[in-house]
């Protein structure tokens, strides 16, 4: 009489050698952790560009929104839940952005994001802010890059903020 199937031994084998493809391959394709990183950085564009928006719509209501110099002698700035922000064409300063001034627009806290300012050493180009996820440092490299940046506005074009999310 002639058995069919496979012995104990053949199916623990195929077992271990399926556990071992699962331990290395899978965490190449189901990458949460990087995922939802991105996905905090495209919320935080999100909420830059809002908070943004309220602080230009004050400014136009104000009569600020051509004032290209965010001081406070001048008046270049708008005053939103008891915080002054200063701007620069009617939108935020880059070069003013603290978490202190963030909480009069967005509801950015320092629990959660680093802030690079263009005056930091390696930080990015003049007038622009990076905001990368707590614990992360801020880089162009493409395999490390994960942050919003933010771009002040100039007498030609509104504030802009990217994401730029290939590194996380």
């Amino acid at each position: 009489m002639q058995q069919r199937g496979f012995t104990l031994i053949e199916l623990i084998i195929v077992i271990v050698i399926l556990g071992i493809l699962a331990v290395t391959a899978a965490p190449r394709f189901i990458d949460f952790q990087g995922d939802a990183r991105a996905s905090t950085v495209e919320g935080l564009r999100g909420a830059l560009l809002g908070g943004a928006q309220l602080v230009y719509a004050k400014s136009a209501i104000a009569g600020e929104q051509g004032n290209p110099t965010g001081t406070a002698n001048n008046g270049a700035q708008v005053t939103l839940n008891n915080v002054a922000v200063e701007t620069h064409y009617g939108y935020p300063e880059a070069e003013q952005m603290t978490f202190a001034n963030l909480a009069g627009w967005t509801d950015i806290t320092d629990a959660d994001w680093d802030i690079t300012l263009s005056t930091d050493t390696g930080g990015p180009s003049t007038g622009s802010t990076a905001f990368t996820p707590e614990g992360v440092a801020y880089s162009t490299t493409a395999t490390a890059a994960c942050y919003a940046l933010y771009t002040e506005a100039t007498a030609n074009t509104a504030a802009t903020v990217t994401s730029v999310t290939t590194g996380c």
